[in-house]
């Protein structure tokens, strides 16, 4: 089964950097896509970054500031996200999710889906942005 675990999450002071990790297991091959999540408070869960564990490519929704930056570990099963310049509003439980597919589907078009066709969750990382 495939287990994705995220952690590095905890208090930052505004301004500040947090990389957090999403760990993975259980991959068969490496046809996955790895997007990171966030859910505020009374907000819906909002997708941040998507990257192709196969060869690292990317994308990020226009929605999303270039604050974020998503990468994977040389092994490819730890993909990361950095977040810089934290706000506030960046507050939120921080999850990975994971969904086998191929370079046939376009990585803009996993975002657009994302609620739908993520099939594996890990649980959520607590990111608190405060002074």
């Amino acid at each position: 089964d495939v287990q994705l675990q995220a952690s590095g999450g905890g208090l930052v002071q505004p301004g500040g950097s947090l990389r957090l990790s999403c760990a993975a297991s259980g991959l068969t091959g490496d046809d996955y896509v790895i997007g990171w999540f966030r859910q505020a408070p009374g907000k819906e869960r909002e997708g941040l970054s998507y990257i192709r564990v196969k060869d690292g490519s990317w994308y990020r929704p226009d929605s999303v500031e270039g604050r974020f930056t998503i990468s994977i570990g040389n092994a490819k099963n730890t993909v990361y996200l950095r977040i810089d310049s934290m706000k506030a509003e960046d507050t939120a439980v921080y999850t990975c999710a994971a969904v086998r597919k191929d370079e046939g589907t376009p990585l803009d078009l996993i975002a657009a889906m994302s609620h739908y066709v993520m099939e594996h969750w890990g649980k959520g990382t607590q990111v608190t942005v405060s002074s």
